[in-house]
């Protein structure tokens, strides 16, 4: 059994920062690609940002220069700090990673974490 559990969301003001941690736990024998998700009320999940194995990361165009992914292995974790954050950021944000277990290959999600940047 693979779970990923996501922590750091937050109610945050314009121009602040948050940073959003997800750890992954269970019957692990290696993570491949890590990335972070969000989707707004009504509308498709989308990638914001993910990151591989080797540490080669891609970000959506809207969080470039202002958001930075990164994983420690060791801990089987992934985290997305964000800064000078907009209300357009506003969001669940959803931990991916596509994990290799003991019983198979898949894809896992997060349950999801709420960041709202108001002022």
């Amino acid at each position: 059994q693979v779970q990923l559990v996501e922590s750091g969301g937050a109610v945050v003001q314009p121009g602040g920062s948050l940073r959003l941690s997800c750890a992954a736990s269970g019957s692990i024998r290696s993570i491949y690609n890590m990335a972070w998700y969000r989707q707004v009320p009504g509308n498709q999940r989308e990638l914001v940002a993910v990151i591989t194995n080797g540490g080669s990361t891609n970000y959506a165009d809207s969080v470039k220069g202002r958001f930075t992914i990164s994983r420690d292995n060791a801990k089987n974790t992934v985290y997305l700090q964000m800064n000078s954050l907009k209300p357009e950021d506003t969001a669940v944000y959803y931990c991916y990673a596509h994990i290799f277990s003991i019983a198979s290959i898949d894809n896992y999600w997060g349950q999801g974490t709420q960041v709202t940047v108001s002022s």
